[in-house]
Parts: structure tokens; C-alpha cells; sequence
């Protein structure tokens, strides 16, 4: 079935000696139009590519450099669930192993584990059961899941991060399914055995959105977003990204659209109906249903402040009214090159008032703008409206931090300052000499739980005032909270996938206000420990 090209666009990226041939997008085209769905209502109906389908085989396969060979070795394609991401991975495992051209050629399939691994593959399979042609020439092993081409001497293996060769691979194509999850070593492996080997190798990723910042899957989403932005250039990359923007209306059926580009042919309206009901009822279900369904990268799995709660607790402070009176500090050093912070909690004088926080914070001044360009996290914006400061060099000056801190106690009465038990000893020492209570405070369940509950009820309860620091806003947006199987928590900095120094140290200096309050005694004391 020939498609019609009048109306095609070549993407942006192409090269200025790269030029569009329609023979060869055509080629790829028709292959995999003569294939057959092999599932549910549309089993053993032609594979007809969906218009999103159809952009990206042409942009792959006919977007053509001046050598004569394809510009577009890399394409990554984020997508939410349920779009036919698998079988088109399959027809480009069966097209890139028979009707590349390429002899000796090696496919991959690639995923975190076997089964993901496993899911092209078995489509793959199940196409060329449909397809005769296929059926008389390929080989299908599926004790080693293999797919044998003899007159090409080509082969279809699938891979997972369990079990794969370091050496010795030379693959023509690799399709690597949910990239968001995917083992790093096995992924650059994959990846780049191809680089000098092939001419035009394809490496084909498919994925939704994740939530971890921290992985390989999430540097390859934000190459794509750069490319895609005008950050970066990487004229071999093509990037392509169905999702919603984090700040949209997640539950109109509008937003939907956004990340589900088959939405009322592979996935019906209705599907999404029931799920985003689900979501709206469960905070839990709330990250799911934006990552798989809308294709939003989401912090942690449950996000353990509310913010639109944190954001109601946004009251004034007057600084002037604060002064001489009794406050407790916590703080959190960090390393010398990253971000250093301290907290004042003021405790109220009478059932009325509210716990008051004063946050302060500090970055070497040599690394902000690497750190902006890097993190992609306005500290720039934040250091000139005076919500993080600087100290000179490229790492935290202490010494200029002891003397802010001394400066603080001319004003405020700091009662005492928490401070976790693995910082900086020297600096813990000076503030000593100074005349300071320095009280080391553990980061486990046994001195977190209690303040870090205590935390969550008050700013549930609007009683507790922050000003609206968007410093720390951002690092209680944050938060990443571990459970025990006793029922306490604790701030999981492993976990949290960016800076939570300021929200830990609040917490430190929040337990310390409330053990101190009244006339020596602890609030826990009085009445336990909050069970949220």
C-alpha cells in the first residue's frame, strides 16, 4: 500500500547535505504494511502505520546524507503506554534484519530484564507466523529466542541486562525497549558497538516516562529535550517526545491527547477515563497515571509533600518582630561543592502563632552557572533575589558561613543548632567556641521519624509559616520519604532526586524547637509520637 508524501515535512535536523528520499522511506514503508497485527480486535489486519508511526519511519529511513548513507543512527521516541510502541519496535527488528541491505547483520532487543526484553521479540514472532514470505525464509529458535535469516547469514537475538556479551557484538540494529528503566553499562555497551563497525546502524529507543533522575534513561530524555529546545546539536540523534507539560490540567481529556497520539485507536478515551478517576482518589495513582499515561518524568514513585498544602502555609513574616527572640537551628553541610543549609525555626509563644522558618542557603560562587546549566535549576535567578547566597571559589567557604551564623546570634536568640552527626567536625568546633549549643543529630529512623511527622501535621494544619522561600520549596518538592516496618520515616537522600539540604536541616531544627518548648520538656513526651 503506497502513502502519500506531498505532504511530508523532512524534520528540522536534517542536514544541510542530507536531502529526503521518498524511494527509500517508501522501501520501509511498504515492508512493514505488508506485516500483520497479531493482537486482539486487530489480529491478522495489515499493519497500517498510524500517522505518529509514519513521521518516524520516514525520518529514519529517508532522511539520506551526501555519502549515500542514513543521517539518523540513533532515534528515541517517549510515548505513553498503550500506543503500539512494541509492534513497531518488532517491524523494524524484522525490516532492519531481511530488508536492510545489510549482510551479517546483528538485531538486538534490548530491555532491563528477559521478560521486557522478550515482549518485541515474541510480536516479532507472531508477525512472521502471519506473513508467508517471512515464514519460508527466517528461522525462529525459540529456545535461545533467536531469529535466524540464513541467506544474509543475519541474525534477531534478545538481550536483557541479566545476561549479555561485553565483547564480540557488532550490531546493525538495537531496539531497546523502556529505556527509563535500562541498566546503564548494558545500555552504553549496546549502544555504541555499532560505532565504527556499521554504516548505518539504528539504534531505536522506545520508552514512557521514568522516575529516577539519576539513570542513564533520564540523561537520553534530557538529550532529546535539549535537541529538541535548540540546547544541543547532535545531527545523528532523532528525537521524538509525545507527553504532557508538567504544569497542564493532567485530568482534560485535552492533555490526554498530548502523550497519546493513538488515543481512540489503540487505547479508547474511556480507558483513560477510568484511570484518571483512579488517580484523582489516590495520590499514588496520581505519579502513575502521569508517567505511564501522560509521559511525565515524576520525582518518586509517591510524593510525600502536598505542595499545594506547603504553598497554603506561604505567610508573612516580618523579620523585625523576630528579633531577640528564641529560635533552634538546623544544619546540613553537604559537601563543600555542593549546597549548604541552614534553617531557624521559631517556636510560638501562644496557641495562636505559628512555627516561623527562616532558611538561608550557600553555593561556591565558581560553579553556579555550571551547576544551572547542569542541574537546570535556577540558582542564578534564586542568588540575585537573594535567596541563596555565595561564598568565593569552587567549593562552600565555611569560615564566611560561621560568620553568618555569628551574625545571626547577635539577632536571634539560637537556643541551639542540630547538626548531622557526619558533617564537617571542624566547623561544628567553631560554632562551639563561638558560644553555641551544637547538638548531633542523627540522620535514621530514631531522630527523623519524629520531627519529620510532626513536619507533615503542622503544615496540614496551616500552623506553620515559611514565607514562601522558593529555595526550599523546591527541596520539599523533593523529598523522597523511606518507611520502616514500624511505621517511621525518614528523608531518603538516595532516593530524593535532587537537593533535600534544606528541608532536612528544617527538620532538624523543628525536632529540636519541639523538644525544647515549654519549660524544658518535650511535646514527644506529652503526647508520643505522631503516627500519620
Amino acid at each position: 500500500m503506497m502513502v502519500e508524501d506531498t505532504i511530508f515535512k523532512p524534520t528540522a535536523y536534517m542536514l544541510p547535505t542530507s536531502h529526503y528520499d521518498n524511494k527509500r522511506s517508501q522501501h520501509a514503508i511498504d515492508f512493514i504494511q505488508n506485516l500483520k497485527h497479531t493482537k486482539g480486535e486487530w489480529f491478522n489486519k495489515p499493519f497500517i502505520l498510524l500517522d505518529w508511526q509514519l513521521e518516524i519511519i520516514k525520518n529514519i529511513f529517508g532522511v539520506i546524507k551526501d555519502d549515500g548513507y542514513r543521517q539518523f543512527t540513533t532515534a528515541y521516541v517517549e510515548i505513553a503506554k498503550k500506543q503500539g510502541k512494541t509492534e513497531i519496535g518488532a517491524a523494524l527488528a524484522l525490516y532492519m534484519l531481511t530488508a536492510d541491505g545489510e549482510r551479517g547483520a546483528e538485531i538486538y532487543s534490548c530491555a532491563a530484564d528477559r521478560a521486557q526484553a522478550s515482549l518485541i521479540y515474541q510480536v516479532a514472532v507472531d508477525m512472521i507466523s502471519l506473513c508467508p514470505a517471512l515464514k519460508k525464509r527466517l528461522k525462529v529458535v525459540a529456545s535461545q529466542k533467536r531469529i535466524v535469516y540464513p541467506a544474509m547469514n543475519s541474525f534477531y537475538q534478545v538481550l536483557s541486562s541479566e545476561a549479555y556479551s561485553k565483547h564480540g557484538i557488532n550490531p546493525h540494529a538495537v531496539l531497546f525497549d523502556e529505556t527509563h528503566v535500562a541498566n546503564r553499562e548494558m545500555f552504553n555497551v549496546m549502544l555504541h558497538g555499532a560505532a565504527d563497525a556499521r554504516r548505518q546502524p539504528l539504534n531505536f529507543l522506545i520508552t514512557t516516562a521514568g522516575n529516577d533522575m539519576h539513570s542513564i534513561g533520564y540523561e537520553i530524555h534530557q538529550k532529546a529535550v535539549d535537541i529538541l529546545e535548540g540546547k544541543k546539536i547532535d545531527k545523528s540523534f532523532y528525537p521524538t517526545i509525545y507527553a504532557a507539560d508538567e504544569n497542564d490540567d493532567w485530568t482534560l481529556p485535552s492533555v490526554w491527547a498530548k502523550a497519546n497520539p493513538s488515543i481512540g485507536i489503540t487505547v479508547a478515551e474511556e480507558k483513560l477515563q477510568i484511570a484518571c478517576e483512579n488517580a484523582r482518589q489516590n495520590p499514588a495513582d496520581e505519579n502513575l497515571f502521569k508517567q505511564l499515561r501522560l509521559c511525565i518524568w515524576v520525582k518518586q514513585s509517591v510524593r510525600w509533600m502536598p505542595m499545594h498544602v506547603w504553598d497554603e502555609c506561604d505567610f508573612n513574616i516580618d523579620i523585625d518582630l523576630l528579633k531577640g527572640r528564641e529560635c533552634y537551628g538546623g544544619l546540613d553541610l553537604s559537601s563543600t561543592t555542593d549546597i549548604t543549609a541552614f534553617v531557624l525555626v521559631f517556636p510560638p509563644r501562644t496557641s495562636d502563632e505559628k512555627y516561623i522558618v527562616l532558611p538561608y542557603f550557600w553555593i561556591p560562587d565558581d560553579n553556579l552557572k555550571l551547576r544551572v546549566r547542569r542541574d537546570h535549576v535556577p540558582y542564578d535567578v534564586w542568588e540575585k533575589q537573594g535567596f541563596i547566597k555565595t561564598t568565593e571559589g569552587n567549593v562552600v567557604h565555611y569560615g564566611f558561613i560561621e560568620t553568618f551564623i555569628e551574625e545571626l546570634g547577635t539577632k536571634y536568640n539560637i537556643k541551639e543548632i542540630a547538626f548531622d552527626r557526619w558533617g564537617a567536625v571542624q566547623m561544628v568546633q567553631n560554632l562551639d567556641g563561638m558560644g553555641f549549643k551544637v547538638i548531633p543529630f542523627g540522620q535514621g529512623y530514631k531522630d527523623m521519624s519524629p520531627s519529620s511527622k510532626e513536619l507533615m501535621k503542622l503544615t496540614l494544619e496551616k500552623k506553620i509559616a515559611h514565607g514562601g522561600n522558593p529555595v526550599l520549596r523546591w527541596m520539599m518538592d523533593n523529598i523522597f520519604i523511606k518507611q520502616d516496618p514500624a511505621g517511621n520515616i525518614k528523608p531518603d537522600k538516595e532516593k530524593s532526586t535532587e537537593k533535600i539540604d534544606g528541608a532536612v536541616a528544617l527538620i532538624m531544627a523543628l525536632d529540636r524547637s519541639i523538644r525544647n518548648q515549654g519549660s524544658g520538656g518535650s511535646v514527644y513526651d506529652e503526647r508520643g509520637i505522631l503516627v500519620l
